[in-house]
């Protein structure tokens, strides 16, 4: 596609303005002029301002400039819409505005079925400003696309037959509901277009047409089969599913500890754990949980004792699931016992088949590696052997000043960040990929702590979110490639305030990724309350589409449990930081234990509770189950006036065959599907129209479960029919 320019506009609706604050102000960027604005009247929705553009257009970005200052009346939440005709726009943009005096651009949709689309209208639709109850205010918007004349029209041509083709589509799909048989056979054989997949009419017609409810599930069965009813099921949120993990009594068992680590092999269904502070000491142990058996098994009561590590927290633990080996980097070292010869960075692999130990070195820095440090990250890609590591604070004779994952205090000292490492495990190298930028700017990273890494094998790029730096809270989100050295920045997260769009800002954040699924998760630690100005102990479980770039909260607890909860049964963890969760990616569990609870009045406390979480969406048997139900509740209403009997026998069978009994809300829709034998009838048996409405109503309701590209337009002809004058 040419070149993007700067494309002009006039101002061609508003929804109000408020005094001098003209429409016509936005067209000039004067940020040092607090009247050169748009501002609403009010805030009473909707408010909105519609740009025209002098020419279509493929619109690509929208600026907005700003005041000098921070003001309460920018936008914390807009939409942007775009079209050829003011009354029929598609949405482009759904985001917000940071409250500063920085210009900010948005990239705008501008596809459709992968097809560039043009624009003449543009609407911006203010919903919420920095300041509660203030009226709208925009400053500038400056447009940049394409409108050179002979790179639109192909599109222009394109998008104008698109709408043809939906409009009849739109036809095809209100003959056929209202038995227009005529006008639909007539119409499609004219214009040749097809209103939906072979297999959805397959459907429509053993279902409405013939009222073949055994072809229909059949139909829906071998849909199911075909894996058409993912893109439905991939819609729905993530419900969780907390399970408390009880050891047998007597059962040996780790002891209460935070800041430990944990790895997770799905081939043989172990986890790893080791180390981690109990609220008065180090520990030394390493543990194995074996998934199948449900069983702890204590592999080592101190492995400085066999050739291992020390006792240790705040250290990083990666396993390479194909070679079987533990690798162990890092320490936090009390300020008391600072000095030079404590504060070498030892680095160790373990040998599981083996049970041994080796010492790779015990000075990475004088291999080229990073010095020792604490809270930082490590992550490992298979394929290369490489270990990356990231971030940590450099332990000085001097203490740092940063929260400490063990007690959640603050000492006085400036830290010294660790870079960007890479250690490649056949040759025992070490490589520095990025040095710590101490002065923020276009493809610098800030080093930090307590964040989150993960290696994403097929992108092959590091993922990393959020932490800590000095007393900073970061809420960045950002993919570095190895191979490349190239940044790109995801979201600086400082737009919203993590409640809605992505995890709050806050440290000992725990995350995994899935690459099959494309999604990361996290789950939170100690988050920063900006209206208290203190840090907050909540956990929620967040989901990030990769594919989408869309953040999703799937789960939150905001409230520690009183003594009094301590009776009731265990539902879901107690708030925590300095925890550790796994992730089965080949089982899609995640595996939590121990942490912090943070107690006031125990400062020393510990947990080691053991916790499975599952996310659960819809699967494909219970869609098809639920598909079932619809069909078999329609042949049931059917059987009714003409043969009661044989209608409460299908009942009793195929309908109760369909339903989930441990669904309450079934349950009861079930018992009441008795009282219609009863109940006179809702239309003349002898007129087929009814009938057939309804069974065409419940073909709507069947073609939500496949993709949107098989079915029928979701909307109704009906539904652009305007009643305004």
């Amino acid at each position: 596609m040419d070149q993007t320019v700067k494309l002009t506009y006039s101002i061609h609706d508003y929804s109000s303005f408020s005094g001098s604050y003209l429409p016509k102000n936005i067209a000039e960027d004067k940020p040092n002029d607090q009247a050169s604005r748009w501002s609403s009247e009010n805030n009473n929705p909707p408010q909105y301002i519609t740009l025209k553009l002098k020419q279509p257009a493929i619109v690509r970005t929208i600026t907005f400039g700003k005041y000098e200052k921070t003001h309460v009346c920018n936008l914390k939440k807009f939409k942007v819409y775009g079209g050829l005709c003011e009354d029929n726009l598609i949405e482009l943009l759904d985001s917000g505005l940071k409250n500063d005096n920085q210009p900010e651009t948005f990239y705008l949709r501008y596809k459709l079925e992968n097809n560039p689309f043009p624009c003449q209208y543009i609407k911006v639709v203010p919903l919420h400003s920095w300041g509660p109850s203030f009226n709208y205010s925009i400053w500038y918007v400056e447009l940049w696309g394409v409108d050179d004349h002979d790179t639109v029209l192909p599109h222009m041509n394109w998008f104008n037959a698109y709408r043809e083709k939906e409009a009849i589509r739109l036809c095809l799909k209100h003959f056929r509901q209202h038995n227009y048989g005529e006008a639909f056979s007539s119409l499609q054989k004219r214009t040749r277009v097809q209103l939906e997949a072979p297999l959805l009419t397959e459907l429509f017609e053993s279902l409405v047409e013939r009222g073949d409810f055994a072809a229909t599930e059949e139909a829906v069965q071998r849909a199911q089969e075909s894996g058409l009813f993912s893109e439905y099921i991939n819609q729905h949120e993530y419900r969780p599913e907390w399970r408390p993990i009880v050891p047998e009594p007597g059962a040996e068992r780790p002891g209460m500890r935070g800041g430990h680590q944990m790895c997770f092999d799905p081939t043989h269904e172990v986890m790893y754990l080791f180390g981690g502070w109990d609220g008065t000491q180090d520990l030394s142990d390493l543990w194995a949980f074996y998934i199948r058996q449900g069983q702890w098994t204590r592999l080592s009561a101190d492995t400085s004792t066999e050739g291992g590590p020390t006792a240790r927290s705040c250290h990083k633990m990666c396993l390479d699931v194909e070679r079987q080996q533990l690798f162990t980097l890092g320490r936090y070292v009390d300020s008391a016992q600072r000095i030079p010869e404590n504060l070498k960075g030892d680095f160790y692999m373990y040998d599981i088949p083996c049970g041994r130990w080796t010492l790779i070195t015990d000075d990475t820095a004088s291999m080229g590696g990073p010095a020792l440090i604490f809270d930082h990250q490590m992550c490992l890609d298979p394929v290369s052997r490489t270990l990356y590591v990231f971030g940590g604070r450099e332990l000085t004779c001097t203490a740092p000043s940063s929260l400490d994952d063990r007690t959640g205090t603050l000492s006085s000292v400036d830290p010294v960040f660790s870079g960007l490492y890479a250690y490649h495990v056949a040759t025992s190298t070490w490589t520095r990929l990025r040095a710590d930028s101490y002065h923020p700017g276009p493809g610098t990273i800030r080093s930090r702590v307590s964040h989150c890494m993960l290696f994403d094998q097929k992108s092959r790029k590091l993922y990393i979110l959020a932490g800590q730096r000095s007393k900073e809270y970061l809420n960045d989100f950002f993919t570095y490639s190895p191979d490349t050295d190239e940044l790109t920045m995801i979201s600086d997260g400082t737009r919203g305030d993590g409640s809605v769009d992505v995890p709050a800002a806050g440290t000992t954040q725990r995350a995994t990724i899935d690459v099959q699924q494309a999604e990361i998760h996290v789950l939170s630690g100690l988050s920063k309350d900006k209206e208290k100005k203190e840090d907050n102990l909540k956990n929620s479980f967040w989901v990030y589409d990769i594919k989408q770039n869309r953040w999703s909260c799937i789960y939150r607890n905001r409230a520690e449990p009183s003594g009094s909860d301590d009776s009731k049964p265990l539902v879901e963890p107690c708030p925590r930081f300095a925890h550790q969760l796994v992730f089965d990616h080949m089982r899609k569990i995640f595996y939590l234990f121990g942490g912090n609870p943070g107690r006031k009045g125990n400062p020393k406390m510990r947990l080691d509770d053991f916790w499975r979480l599952k996310l659960t969406r819809p699967t494909c048997s219970e869609v098809l189950r639920q598909c079932r139900l619809l069909l078999r509740k329609q042949r049931f209403e059917e059987l009714v006036p003409s043969d009661p009997v044989a209608a409460l026998q299908y009942l009793q069978t195929e309908v109760a065959a369909a339903v989930d009994h441990a669904d309450a809300e079934q349950e009861r829709q079930f018992q009441l599907l008795a009282g219609r034998l009863f109940a006179p009838p809702a239309a003349d048996p002898a007129d087929p129209e009814p009938r057939r409405a309804a069974r065409s109503r419940l073909f709507d309701q069947l073609t939500v479960f496949f993709p949107a590209e098989m079915a029928q337009p979701r909307s109704n002809l009906t539904d652009l029919i305007r009643l305004d004058k």
